[in-house]
């Protein structure tokens, strides 16, 4: 059985409208019914459908639609594209499928994915182990039926998700990040002058200045050391 043209009521309109072809022959080309060919001619079938060219499309030559008229038991053949399409592959949309028998690791790696990468966000849990959104809300409020036998696991040693996923969708996280205030983060550190003059104080004395500490004051070192031997001179007369 030869291909079927694209949009072949469409198709059957315009050979309708345009060529002087048999029922038998639209009805064989656009793999319909004679009877319906004819419904098509009588106004009864397709209305509303505007009619589809095959000649612009490719699908048909001027040659072979005049062959067929100057012979009514001459049957179309579809003209065969010159032009290779790439075939086109299915892109994976919504949440990833989970195998059945991998289904019971999927908390264990949504406990993991909420410790050790606290900034994904949910949809992007979602897409790595194929889970759903009040799921992923139970394991991080504890009220999931199981929560006390759940251990995080990497869903990547799991099979749930590749290792080049999950960088993936990290780096985005990261990405999404909001650039931290610098003076929320200068709250966190003392100023220099603070942690200095503490330092300073215990060194130097209160009030003192930092400068004066290569100057040595000698009488006051030496007065000091008179007044520790007079104690010691005077604990020994008490002793004897």
């Amino acid at each position: 059985m030869s291909q079927a043209p694209l949009m072949p009521k469409a198709t059957a309109v315009w050979l309708v409208e345009n060529t002087s072809l048999t029922f038998d022959q639209i009805a064989e080309f656009c793999h319909l019914h004679p009877l319906e060919v004819k419904g098509i001619a009588d106004g009864e079938v397709a209305q509303g459908i505007k009619g589809w060219d095959p000649i612009g499309t490719g699908q048909l030559t001027r040659e072979e639609i005049d062959r067929a008229q100057a012979d009514s038991e001459y049957r179309l053949k579809i003209s065969v594209s010159k032009v290779k399409l790439p075939e086109m592959k299915s892109v994976r949309r919504g949440a990833r499928y989970t195998p059945v028998s991998r289904r019971h690791d999927r908390p264990n790696a949504i406990l993991w994915l909420l410790r050790n990468h606290p900034e994904l966000k949910d949809a992007q849990i979602m897409r790595l182990v194929g889970t759903t959104k009040t799921t992923i809300a139970q394991i991080r409020d504890r009220t999931h039926w199981n929560s006390a036998s759940l251990q995080p696991m990497d869903p990547v040693t799991l099979g749930l998700c590749s290792q080049i996923d999950l960088d993936f969708e990290v780096q985005r996280a990261a990405k999404d990040r909001p650039p931290q205030d610098p003076a929320d983060a200068g709250q966190k550190l003392l100023p220099v002058e603070v942690t200095t003059a503490s330092h300073e104080e215990e060194d130097y004395g209160v009030g003192s200045r930092p400068g004066d500490a290569g100057r040595i004051d000698v009488d006051s070192v030496f007065a000091k050391l008179k007044t520790l031997k007079r104690d010691d001179e005077d604990d020994g007369q008490d002793d004897e």
